[in-house]
């Protein structure tokens, strides 16, 4: 580890600074997560303000830890780090129900989660396929190089988000750039508030219109939540947010990204042409592979709680390091390979347990169809630029690439 990542905490121990940047390949996690695995699989680490958290890298920990009763990830304990590994929340706030524990949070999951069943997600996929092939459209009159990233990843999952919600697409823009301030690392507390506040703004007025103008949609469906709930416009606006920002800046990513590794492994794609039935498996290999969303779910120990044989105590902060336990060699074959022929799916890219990510289903169906249709279309896509030369989100929550210039 260079010297540079290890910094003095308040403590006056030794201690490595989170998050970690990517270096050489940008498909690899930070390299310092196969010594934590292998050396110090909880260990401590100092965030951008000097404050301390814990680390968590194997498979099994995170995975354990996800599912312990003891660790919260309520945003309104003073103390729990804040989304992006920016610092700690002193004041505490919960922006939705993905920072909530239970019984709360199970009360927007239970409204919520019969929108994103498998069965849902399959029979969207004729729609899904339309809009991809829209894009796909665009893309092939835009003239060569295009940006893949403006022309396929942005539209495609803001077009399928904003029609299962009810949200005007025509206001992408407005809520892709809040989304940005919300995962861009160096947003102030102020700048997050303000984000957060102009989204549930807007999310509340079109609760207040959806029950004058209803539509085969969640948020018709959330503006007319049973009144036992006792859920108010704010709270289900939150709840709307939430499904928002989670099906959205995470596939924009998983496109981009997932296509530039494709384009590298011509082998896997000729197999892939040869036999479309092979697409889930790519698709769920390219998740566990890139690890993108390492810094979303912070957590905070409500009491002591022993990790990997670390004792946490109450009040500290931790990071489950999801990337890191998808590359864990106790777990996966070659783990720094891409590999479509791996069978394990216990991948932890959409996390684990009660939080694991709502939108998953909805998610591999736009991947696959997505991925499956762009390179049926252009065989040889392939990056304008040495990948080496791209520019990607190093300052981002959500690990990605800001544009990709493709010729074909």
């Amino acid at each position: 580890m260079a010297e540079s990542d290890i910094t003095t905490s308040e403590n006056g121990a030794g201690t490595r600074s989170f998050p970690m940047r990517r270096s050489g390949c940008p498909f690899d996690v930070p390299a310092e997560y196969e010594a934590l695995r292998a050396a110090e699989p909880v260990s401590r680490a100092v965030l951008a303000d000097g404050s301390a958290v814990w680390l968590v890298a194997r498979h099994a920990d995170v995975q354990a830890g996800l599912v312990d009763p003891r660790i919260s990830c309520d945003g309104s304990i003073p103390g729990i780090p804040m989304p992006g590994g920016s610092g700690v929340d002193k004041v505490g706030r919960r922006s939705s129900f993905v920072r909530m524990d239970p019984p709360e949070h199970d009360v927007y999951r239970k409204l919520l989660a019969p929108d994103f069943t498998m069965r849902k997600a399959r029979a969207l996929r004729p729609w899904i396929q339309g809009i991809v092939d829209s894009a796909l459209d665009d893309l092939a009159d835009s003239g060569q190089p295009a940006d893949l990233v403006r022309l396929v990843a942005l539209p495609v999952p803001s077009t399928v988000v904003c029609g299962i919600l009810g949200v005007p697409n025509s206001d992408h823009e407005f809520f892709q750039s809040r989304a940005a301030v919300m995962l861009h690392r160096g947003s102030t507390r102020e700048d997050l508030r303000n984000a957060v506040m102009e989204l549930r703004t807007y999310m509340v007025g079109l609760l207040k219109d959806k029950r004058q103008n209803p539509g085969d949609d969640v948020l018709t469906k959330l503006a007319n939540a049973p009144a036992e709930l006792e859920l108010d416009d704010v709270d289900l606006a939150g709840a709307a947010q939430s499904v928002l920002n989670a099906s959205h800046e995470a596939t924009v990513n998983m496109i981009a990204l997932g296509a530039l590794v494709l384009t590298e492994n011509r082998d896997a794609l000729a197999e892939l042409a040869a036999d479309p039935t092979r697409w889930p498996a790519a698709v769920d290999e390219l998740l566990r592979y890139l690890g993108i969303g390492d810094l979303l779910s912070p957590r905070i120990a409500k009491e002591d709680v022993e990790i990997g044989g670390q004792r946490i105590a109450a009040g500290e902060g931790l990071y489950f390091l999801t990337g890191s336990a998808n590359r864990d060699k106790e777990v996966y074959d070659d783990p720094a390979t891409f590999d479509i022929h791996r069978p394990n799916r216990g991948h932890l890219a959409f996390g684990y347990g009660l939080h694991q990510c709502l939108g998953q289903n909805l998610a591999r169906v736009e991947l696959e169809v997505v991925f499956e249709s762009l390179f049926r279309r252009f065989p040889d896509l392939r990056p304008a630029v040495p990948i080496d030369q791209l520019s990607y989100k190093h300052d981002s929550a959500l690990f990605g690439v800001h544009e990709l210039p493709v010729v074909w």
